[in-house]
């Protein structure tokens, strides 16, 4: 009869989000599968083994299942952690809007835009050109691609042919006694 051998369990601590959670796991790579986690927290330091009774206690009740509290609390872990709760700020008195200042008026003209909307312009225009000039490339590459498939099945053909004549024409030299 084989006895299955009970793993040695540790319990992880993390805080993720706005809970607290504990892990009962057999070390630390399977917490962090257990929490979903890629990132090694433990490496960076947000992750620890706790001893803590309360967290000990829910942890190994459930093992390899994260469990979860509000963050600051002193609740029961469990599989649902509740949010935390946030007490209601005091009421205060609403000051009056302030007003808000217009900027003062500009005493200086805007300054002249003429030769910025020219280059810019002319920038389009030189841009414009070149798209077309490309497209005109790729157009006549396409055309001389087809030109050469065209030449190159043209090719394969005549040699095809020109292979058939020279093969009949060295068995007729050979029938008739012709030696390569």
């Amino acid at each position: 009869m084989v006895v299955a051998r009970a793993r040695k369990l540790k319990v992880f601590q993390a805080q993720i989000g706005f809970y607290d959670t504990v892990v009962a796991a057999p070390s630390q790579a399977a917490a962090l599968r257990a929490w979903g986690i890629r990132q090694n927290l433990f490496a960076d330091g947000l992750a620890r083994t706790t001893d803590e009774p309360q967290a000990v206690e829910a942890a190994l009740a459930n093992p390899e299942t994260p469990l979860r509290r509000a963050v600051g609390s002193s609740d029961r872990f469990s599989l649902k952690g509740t949010l935390p709760q946030i007490p209601d700020l005091p009421k205060t008195r609403r000051a009056a809007p302030r007003p808000v200042p217009k900027p003062p008026p500009r005493l200086e003209p805007p300054a002249d835009r003429t030769a910025l909307t020219d280059a810019e312009a002319a920038l389009k225009k030189l841009e414009d050109n070149r798209k077309s000039e490309e497209a005109e490339f790729r157009r006549r590459l396409e055309k001389f691609k087809a030109e050469q498939l065209s030449a190159q099945e043209a090719y394969v053909e005549a040699r095809k042919a020109a292979s058939a004549i020279a093969a009949s024409a060295r068995r007729a030299y050979r029938a008739e006694g012709g030696r390569d």
